[in-house]
């Protein structure tokens, strides 16, 4: 079998995909955040300067330089990268460094006037240097101290870190992401089967001695329990969502964003979203989603070597994992998580790095292999 490389063109229809995404994202984050703007326009228009400024305006920036740089620079500093990522997530146990932002777990930096959370360059570095790793052991990967084992001690590094914060979400993100990269290496079933497991008893322990994870899990188990505390959000969400019928309220015309869902901009824009935009716009959204994943796994599975097509997986799947984790928290299929929706929610530095990915995956998508 031969092959060529087109060496010329970015995949295109990944870009409308994503280019889709981001407007609809923008137009949506907006919408969500009128009802900050009735409260506090002050707040208002701070949440969307980090959002347009830092998040779509460094991130475009980002997505350009990394478009442009050889993606081999990624697998030749990856244990830098790692390292850098680490210590910066570190770095918000430093006193009048690290901030809570107001929500008792303290995941964000403050530099002045803004503020970003150092977990979002943190699953980026994971990723590089994870892609790194199992490219270099390559058929090594069959045994387990060249595969298991160092993505155990990896996410074991990682868990103390996060679960200290708290921030489970990105864990349990991280983790699926490395089991999956795992996966596509070619690492036998049964040794992804057993730390997955593992991971669940690990969550099953935390869930067990955290108080504000068993609310949420009893939530999941009965959304009707406690309507006025735990399960206020879910209930508020699955409301807008059936307000919104086939066709919707209309942009901007949201209810529940004025006065009920708790965070309509972050961890509630998919139900705003499903009320103004109604089913039509909700299954468009979902249909993007998984265009988006389907187009970056045909562009990792033309990449040019091992590297690059662990590298291009590892985004994609992280950002499509973590993209229907949220759908599926704001409907009620799985436990509320508070993760944000890519390329929607407000979250400057998600938006930052998901944007600078992108250019990695663009500029690769340029070096695919086509069967002749």
């Amino acid at each position: 079998m031969k092959y060529h490389q087109t060496g010329k063109r970015i995949d295109k229809f990944f870009l409308v995909v994503l280019f889709i995404l981001i407007s609809l994202g923008m137009v949506m984050f907006v919408s969500a955040s009128l009802g900050l703007l009735v409260k506090s326009p002050k707040i208002f228009y701070s949440v969307l300067f980090n959002q347009i400024f830092l998040g779509l305006g460094l991130g475009l920036i980002g997505m350009y330089f990394t478009f442009k740089l050889n993606y081999k620079f990624w697998r030749q500093y990856s244990l830098y990268i790692l390292i850098a990522t680490v210590f910066l997530t570190l770095a918000v146990f430093i006193p009048h460094v690290g901030t809570n932002q107001g929500t008792g777990a303290v995941r964000w930096i403050r530099l002045g006037f803004f503020s970003f959370q150092p977990v979002e360059f943190l699953k980026f570095g994971f990723i590089i240097y994870f892609a790194a790793w199992l490219s270099w052991a390559k058929t090594r990967v069959q045994d387990f101290k060249f595969s298991m084992l160092p993505l155990v001690i990896l996410l074991g590094l990682i868990a103390v870190i996060l679960f200290k914060q708290p921030d489970t979400k990105s864990f349990i993100l991280i983790s699926i992401t490395g089991l999956s990269m795992l996966f596509i290496s070619g690492v036998p079933v049964k040794y992804i089967l057993g730390v997955g497991a593992g991971a669940v008893v690990v969550l099953a322990l935390l869930v067990y001695s955290t108080p504000y994870l068993q609310a949420r899990v009893k939530t999941f188990i009965d959304p009707s329990n406690d309507p006025r505390g735990s399960a206020f959000q879910i209930q508020q969400s699955l409301i807008a969502l059936g307000g919104g019928g086939i066709f919707g309220r209309g942009l901007g015309q949201s209810i529940q964003k004025f006065s009920y869902l708790p965070e309509p901009q972050g961890d509630s824009i998919f139900a705003v979203l499903g009320e103004e935009l109604g089913f039509v716009g909700v299954f468009a959204t979902i249909t993007l989603y998984i265009l988006f994943a389907l187009r970056g796994f045909r562009i990792a599975n033309h990449s040019p070597d091992l590297f690059s097509r662990l590298l291009v997986s590892g985004i994609v799947i992280l950002i499509t994992m973590q993209s229907f984790m949220h759908i599926a928290s704001v409907t009620g299929v799985f436990p509320l998580t508070g993760v944000p929706l890519p390329f929607m929610s407000h979250g400057g530095t998600s938006l930052m790095i998901y944007l600078t990915a992108m250019g990695v995956v663009l500029q690769i998508s340029k070096l695919q292999q086509h069967n002749t």
